[in-house]
């Protein structure tokens, strides 16, 4: 929301792609925005509709990140991919994902899109939790890159960011930001929630001055690559 705050402008048209229970849908639209949701599950619609208050402008639609042709071309001022790209397994379908978001967005427009990172799977689940000679073991992942290998029955794709950036080559975009949305935060979940207001706070701003520094985001679990379409 801090990043979305920087972008937002009144009367803006927004677009959520993914919107899951509709937590970022339905806070934009508690502010006076006109969002449109498209959402794949059933059960996430239904809990999103339960949510939706008569005074939110909010246009709900079953359907699939990689087919927005329910949306014409050029026709909101932001769209969220905010989980999308986590359980898309082929360059065929992240490509095409990330090109249905930019054509329905206007030129001049901001797109976010989120991403799972890598080496925080590595160190959390492989060497914190234990598995990581499983996962070896069992082909998950790559013995000599530590790479999490692609595969659909895993549920989540794993990023590094040269490969967002590849994925990112070609398209007619200005990136604004590439964020660490998370990035120490999830190693110390103990310490943060034992924290006090000032402490929290504190924390807050050192995390909002490093999560964009190219040397430390690769390490979080969660990114955000912030694009503008020209």
């Amino acid at each position: 929301m801090k990043y979305l705050n920087k972008y937002l402008k009144k009367g803006m048209r927004i677009l959520e792609v993914g919107a899951g229970t509709g937590r970022y849908s339905l806070s934009l639209a508690e502010k006076g925005f006109r969002v449109d949701a498209i959402e794949l599950i059933q059960h996430n619609i239904d809990i999103l509709k339960s949510k939706t208050g008569e005074n939110c402008n909010i246009d709900i639609r079953q359907g699939n990140a990689i087919d927005l042709s329910c949306y014409n071309d050029e026709t909101f001022d932001i769209t969220l991919v905010l989980g999308p790209l986590y359980h898309l397994f082929t360059d065929k379908d992240k490509k095409q994902a990330i090109s249905e978001a930019i054509r329905v967005t206007k030129k001049g427009g901001v797109i976010f899109v989120a991403y799972c990172m890598n080496e925080a799977t590595i160190i959390s689940w492989g060497f914190q939790k234990g598995n990581i000679l499983e996962g070896i073991q069992s082909g998950i992942v790559d013995k000599d890159t530590y790479k999490c290998l692609s595969n659909p029955s895993l549920l989540f794709e794993m990023y590094r960011k040269e490969e967002i950036d590849q994925l990112m080559a070609g398209y007619a975009v200005e990136r604004l930001h590439f964020v660490a949305t998370d990035l120490a935060t999830n190693y110390m979940r103990g310490e943060i929630d034992a924290m006090d207001e000032e402490m929290f706070e504190a924390y807050l701003k050192y995390h909002f001055s490093i999560c964009e520094r190219p040397d430390l985001v690769g390490i979080t679990h969660h990114s955000l690559d912030i694009f503008r379409k020209n």
